[in-house]
């Protein structure tokens, strides 16, 4: 479902749940945003959204009007009909609530509800003012925040059961690798999220994460063509793979005297070592001074991103001289700093 119908069905259901008496087409018009103004558009337009509220369970009833609005009839959503019963959770499963609550809370589509309310009440009809906890978006907010630019597409391919194909750096990797995969689902675990499928490439199944995927994630196939094993569990998937020991790596740095405390702390000296070729001893490909203000130290690390973040953060005063797709990652953050 592309952004423009789930705002313009977000906004539909606030319109119909925040009235007492039934509205009619042309008030629904009125309110909600994407409709178009032609007659004949907007009603094939609104019969199908119809049938799509139906279709997701929200109870949309139609009723008679008064001989004055000049239509037939006119439709709500009877806020009782709406609710859900009370609910007894046990303490664990209310806490889980609330950290699903926080997540959602962050919806980008709330201010669609918010324009839809504005419009009802301008046209003089009263809406019931949401009270603490009892706010009608609350319920009905679709979607999670997350800065991963691959998270939409995948979400949407998990939902649709396509195939996608896309560019991944693997750790410990200076090129990144095309992958085909038929995802599973998308789940996240300690910050981080992931992608769990069927690698066709490798035929198996693999686990990526998001931030390692580089440039647009592409559809592969028709929707209906990935099949999720019975009984595969995403986040089991997940568990296991992100609880293998990490693969230990060692970096040679290049330290400016007096800096980078933060990294000496783990580094043990490297003396005598050979530069890698084109490795200056100091930035600049400036010759050595009697005295070198630059320190050869290695520092061991486990993930390439988030050793990369680091080492990018102390700027000119830390040159990685080994390994390539270290010195490339920090390169690349740097570069994105400047742009």
């Amino acid at each position: 479902m592309s952004r423009r119908k789930t705002e313009r069905l977000l906004s539909l259901v606030v319109c119909l749940l925040s009235t007492r008496r039934y509205l009619t087409a042309e008030q629904i018009r009125q309110a909600v945003a994407g409709y178009p103004e032609q007659p004949e558009a907007f009603k094939r337009m609104f019969e199908r959204d119809k049938e799509e509220l139906r279709e997701l369970g929200i109870p949309l009833e139609t009723g008679p009007l008064s001989p004055t609005d000049g239509e037939d009839v006119g439709y709500r959503v009877e806020r009782q009909a709406y609710e859900l019963p009370e609910l007894r959770l046990e303490p664990d499963e209310a806490a889980v609530l609330g950290l699903a609550a926080r997540v959602w809370r962050s919806a980008e589509l709330a201010g669609a509800a918010a324009g839809a309310l504005l419009k009802l009440r301008a046209a003089g009809i009263d809406t019931d003012e949401p009270g603490a906890g009892t706010d009608v978006r609350q319920g009905i907010e679709p979607r999670l925040a997350t800065t991963e630019p691959a998270f939409g597409p995948l979400w949407q391919a998990v939902r649709d059961r396509r195939p996608v194909t896309f560019a991944y750096r693997a750790a410990g990797r200076s090129e990144p690798q095309t992958r085909e995969l038929e995802p599973w689902g998308v789940v996240n675990r300690h910050g981080r999220w992931y992608v769990a499928g069927w690698d066709r490439g490798r035929d198996a199944v693999r686990v990526f994460r998001l931030s390692r995927i580089e440039g647009d994630v592409r559809f592969s196939g028709r929707p209906g063509s990935v099949t999720v094993p019975p009984g595969a569990d995403v986040r089991e998937v997940v568990r296991t793979w992100d609880s293998a020991p990490a693969q230990e790596h060692t970096a040679v740095l290049r330290i400016r005297a007096g800096a980078g405390y933060g990294l000496r702390r783990y580094a043990t000296a490297a003396p005598g070592r050979p530069d890698a070729p084109g490795q200056p001893d100091a930035p600049g490909d400036v010759d050595p001074s009697p005295i070198d203000p630059w320190d050869t130290l290695t520092v061991p690390y486990s993930d390439t991103g988030r050793f990369a973040d680091h080492v990018a953060s102390f700027g000119a005063d830390v040159v990685v001289a080994d390994p390539p797709d270290l010195r490339d990652a920090v390169i690349r953050r740097l570069k994105g700093v400047l742009a």
